[in-house]
């Protein structure tokens, strides 16, 4: 039995959340859930960018994407829930766990890596420059949250993780960015005044 794509519900410019509530897809909730995709996505083609890199870390920083893209969809699983619904899952909670472990890896790559005195361009290889776009993508989602948060006004625990989490995340990208220029053998690119 084969099913459609295509539902032709949102024709008019509506969707539904999680817990059956119909919104505007011009929506804050739509938007953050929407850039955690978009975010996802680019993820998805750093992933690809690694693994043409020659190098015995590739394992472990493809692992960790990995993780983090089943987190965006996580996350996206969150944000797309009606915070009204009377039935929510937890299924798609991103745990204080997620942003300890964000850390580590941030932690063993800096002290791997040169301190840099000066603004870092986005630029360089392809998988680096893909890697800044995750990390800008990142920001975006970051202030998205923020907004819907801020539009609804219930920041509470699981979204103050979720803050933590995306926050978190663009410095892992950014750190990610300097280990990918180093394994790579590439210099970063530094503002000039």
């Amino acid at each position: 039995m084969s099913y459609r794509i295509y539902t032709k519900t949102g024709d008019k410019g509506e969707t539904s959340l999680i817990g059956g509530s119909r919104v505007s897809k011009a929506s804050l909730r739509l938007e953050a859930y929407g850039t955690a995709d978009e975010l996802n996505s680019v993820v998805g083609l750093l992933r690809a960018k690694i693994a043409n890199i020659a190098s015995e870390d590739c394992e472990e920083i493809d692992s960790v994407l990995r993780r983090i893209q089943n987190k965006l969809f996580n996350l996206g699983g969150f944000l797309a829930t009606d915070p009204n619904a009377a039935q929510t899952t937890d299924a798609t909670e991103i745990s204080a766990e997620e942003v300890t472990i964000l850390e580590a890896m941030i932690d063993k790559w800096q002290e791997e890596l040169e301190p840099v005195r000066g603004f870092i361009l986005p630029a360089g290889s392809e998988a680096v420059s893909v890697c800044h776009v995750c990390r800008t993508v990142a920001r975006r989602l970051e202030r998205r949250i923020v907004a819907l948060f801020l539009s609804d006004d219930i920041i509470d625990a699981k979204g103050e993780i979720c803050l933590q989490y995306v926050n978190r995340m663009s410095d892992f990208l950014f750190i990610l960015s300097k280990k990918i220029a180093k394994m790579q053998g590439n210099a970063l690119f530094l503002w000039e005044k």
